[in-house]
């Protein structure tokens, strides 16, 4: 036990943390209290009004100094980015379906798709679908592999095949009792190892009412900043968690308000550059009918898929959605 303590302690510690002074200025709901927004609070806006139509003009990260650009694209300089997360669903029959479905679709080119199998069906989907997809695991162990049973290391991944991880996702918060600090590590090992990561963040229906978006988010993303090595690897999904498996599914405004705030977050407390290159993809509920609108928005750079990604006619729908994104008439 004594072996195995000094093991885990040692494999927990991870990088020093930034500085809490780097923080953003604190939040209040979906309402910021930072001198940014203070212009807004001095015009009297009226409070029915979203916070995206507030400050799209000011939080715009755009190189240019013009204002409302008269296009719907993204915000973000990196690929359109689908994932999808087939959680604990599948058996060795329905998979090959699934992945016959995948190989046969028509998906758009300039679309990174990933899609994230159950742990024992990895390496079947990864030995028979086309290289057009790439494969993600759906959770990894915080350090290397030892006598940890049950947990699936990051270098296993890797001997698979596995490009992706997904860290974070609120059913490993919620459910399985994962905290900030833990996954924070989690995505820096295996950053370091040359996996990709989507990390999720997201707000619980109780943290959204108490208006308590911003600061559930901000202090998700934190955890992750104090411990990566660097964030050209990374993809963040924000999925509010109410609106996960429930058939509720966020308004692109109300998607767009919070992922337009992770991206000043992210300009603030890391750098323009990486706001600039970072994907902010959206995930809950999402499936072939409202993709089309919430791709239109401007900081959504793609999707984090649950249901929907087991019906691959209905993936590719999603994949395909990325053509929203084009110059407006």
């Amino acid at each position: 036990m004594a072996v195995t303590s000094s093991s885990l302690a040692s494999q927990l510690s991870g990088p020093k943390s930034i500085s809490s002074t780097s923080v953003a200025p604190s939040f209040c709901g979906l309402r910021r209290s930072c001198s940014k927004l203070d212009y807004f609070n001095s015009q009297s806006v009226s409070s029915t009004q979203s916070l995206f139509e507030h400050v799209h003009s000011t939080l715009r990260l755009s190189s240019s100094g013009k204002g409302c650009r008269g296009v719907v694209t993204m915000a973000g300089s990196g690929k359109f980015f689908v994932g999808g997360n087939w959680k604990c669903n599948g058996t060795k029959d329905s998979i090959s379906k699934l992945v016959s479905d995948l190989n046969s679709a028509k998906l758009e080119p300039d679309v990174d798709v990933v899609v994230a199998p159950p742990f024992v069906y990895i390496d079947q989907v990864k030995s028979s679908i086309t290289d057009r997809i790439e494969v993600s695991a759906q959770n990894s162990w915080v350090g290397k592999g030892g006598a940890f049973t049950g947990e699936i290391s990051v270098e296993q991944l890797k001997d698979m095949g596995c490009k992706w991880v997904i860290l974070g996702h609120s059913e490993r918060r919620h459910i399985i009792g994962e905290n900030d600090e833990f996954i924070g590590k989690k995505a820096a090992y295996a950053l370091s190892q040359g996996v990709g990561v989507i990390a999720c963040i997201g707000e619980l229906l109780q943290e959204r009412e108490a208006g308590k978006t911003f600061d559930v988010c901000f202090q998700q993303l934190k955890a992750y900043a104090d411990a990566v090595p660097g964030w050209d690897n990374i993809v963040i999904a924000y999925e509010p968690v109410w609106a996960i498996g429930t058939g509720k599914v966020a308004t692109p405004e109300q998607a767009q308000e919070v992922h337009v705030a992770v991206r000043d977050w992210l300009k603030k407390n890391v750098s323009a550059e990486v706001a600039s290159k970072t994907r902010i993809i959206y995930g809950g509920s999402v499936n072939g009918s409202n993709c089309s609108e919430l791709a239109k928005q401007e900081d959504i750079d793609g999707f984090l898929v649950g249901g929907a990604s087991l019906k691959g006619p209905e993936f590719a729908v999603i994949v395909n959605s990325a053509t929203s994104k084009k110059v407006a008439a």
